[in-house]
């Protein structure tokens, strides 16, 4: 990677993901495209090159990609699953019709491309305990169709054009810097914010239902290591299981009560958000990524929730 273009650098993984490029690779050498609307702001802004870059229009990608040489595009644009359930034709027009616009310009200018999948691609039929790599993936939200979809054409593209298409299948990202925005596993954001600021939190996922969830520096280092790594080991490319952890609601309530202890939660639970989460895996086997790319997080429960409170009450000064 020598020119970088991350479409979709002011959301939630990808305005963190810009940042750490520019940090990795000179910050004039990594693009931070977004949309009309969703402009960079602050350091995001400042510290490198950035472009209107909408994945729906092919001819402003490839502008782009032709005034900055760029050799890799990391392609974030997308709906969150609760949002791409009230929207399913943008889901997919964002998800697909941009997909195939990216990976179009990619074909053309021999670009290497990430496109992240998700826990979403899998469905009720999954098995739900330590998920295999390859098994069935029939999901019955639009957010999962999308990225099985996603899957599948970045396979398409590889094996019928030679296009360098890698990606990984995201769990549940939690950050301490930017809010969530709309997705299932959103809560895990959410009570860390609700604990510093001394309020209950109410849960809208119950007891029991177990997720798999990430903390964002493992996320930018899976995406990243992904990329650097010898193509010639990668067996699976699109796209590979990752996690770090799995908990359910009270294993993360009573983590932050060892640090807060007076920290009070209760359940409300939204039917649309648990009937995705039922649809999910409580736990993935992440062994092929760990054997052909060598991915290895850093961050357990206790560890994730440590550094959370800590940078969040910095935050909240």
């Amino acid at each position: 990677m020598k020119n970088i273009l991350v479409i979709g650098a002011t959301g939630q993984i990808g305005s963190e993901l810009t940042m750490e490029l520019r940090k990795r690779y000179g910050n004039e050498n990594v693009v931070a495209g977004y949309i009309a609307g969703a402009e960079p702001k602050g350091e995001l802004k400042v510290s490198g090159p950035c472009a209107i870059t909408d994945v729906t229009d092919a001819t402003m990608i490839e502008n782009v990609v032709k005034e900055h040489k760029i050799d890799t595009i990391y392609n974030l644009a997308a709906l969150l699953s609760v949002v791409a359930e009230s929207k399913p034709m943008l889901a997919w027009k964002i998800g697909i019709d941009g997909l195939w616009n990216v990976l179009e310009v990619a074909r053309i200018h021999g670009c290497a491309v990430f496109t992240p999948s998700s826990i979403g691609s899998f469905g009720a039929d999954t098995p739900h305990v330590n998920t295999p790599q390859d098994t069935i993936q029939r999901p019955r939200t639009m957010y999962g169709i999308s990225k099985v979809t996603t899957e599948l054409l970045s396979d398409y593209y590889h094996t019928k054009y030679g296009v360098d298409t890698r990606a990984v299948r995201f769990p549940g990202i939690i950050s301490n810097v930017t809010p969530p925005g709309g997705g299932t596993t959103d809560y895990a954001v959410d009570i860390f914010y609700s604990a510093v600021k001394g309020e209950e939190f109410v849960c809208p996922i119950q007891e029991g239902t177990f997720m798999d969830m990430m903390y964002m520096p493992d996320a930018l280092d899976a995406a990243i290591n992904l990329m650097e790594a010898d193509p010639s080991k990668l067996i699976h490319r699109n796209a590979f299981n990752v996690t770090s952890m799995s908990f359910d609601p009270e294993m993360i309530y009573k983590t932050i009560c060892k640090y807060i202890p007076d920290f009070k939660m209760s359940y409300q639970v939204d039917p649309l958000k648990q009937s995705i989460a039922n649809s999910w895996p409580d736990s993935l086997d992440d062994s092929c990524a760990r054997k052909e790319w060598g991915w290895n997080p850093k961050y357990c429960l206790d560890a994730m929730t440590k550094d959370m409170l800590e940078k969040l009450r910095l935050k909240f000064k």
